[in-house]
């Protein structure tokens, strides 16, 4: 008979809380296989689809809700749509997060005492200013674009 594992026990395994694994399960990530009394038990199975589950959430950063959909779909096509979303996302957000990190860079390097003095950021600021008090649209960015950026 394989060996069932509490949910107190998966909980301490897996570094989770006894309360994320029963949200872990309403979302249909994973399910116990029996319960005695109030006490959910899963076995090795369940125990994998929770590192399945762990590895898209945790270390691909997915949602909950989207782990959920990728692990049941039931197609491999259907799967990498689904993760290929997820990964285009992510790497619009870390264009973004690099170029915050880029103006943060030449706002912590700028020598001068007061940022309207920068060359850069005195001339955003104003054209910012000025396309606001004109209602226009403001289109510029903060630094120049790198030449390996569209």
């Amino acid at each position: 008979m394989e060996r069932l594992f509490s949910i107190s026990e998966v909980a301490k395994a897996f570094d989770l809380s006894v309360p994320a694994l029963r949200y872990y399960e309403e979302r249909g990530l994973i399910r116990p296989v029996s319960r005695r009394g109030r006490v959910r038990y899963y076995d090795h199975t369940g125990l994998e689809r929770l590192a399945i589950a762990q590895l898209w959430h945790n270390d691909g950063l997915m949602p909950l809700a989207d782990t959920a959909a990728v692990m049941e779909s039931k197609h491999v096509e259907d799967r990498h749509a689904l993760i290929a979303a997820q990964r285009e996302g992510m790497l619009a957000r870390v264009r973004r997060l690099t170029r915050a990190a880029a103006v943060l860079e030449h706002l912590l390097e700028c020598p001068d005492d007061r940022p309207l003095d920068c060359p850069v950021t005195g001339a955003y600021i104003r054209a910012r200013v000025d396309a606001a008090l004109a209602g226009e649209e403001f289109l510029s960015d903060f630094l120049p674009a790198h030449p390996d950026e569209p």
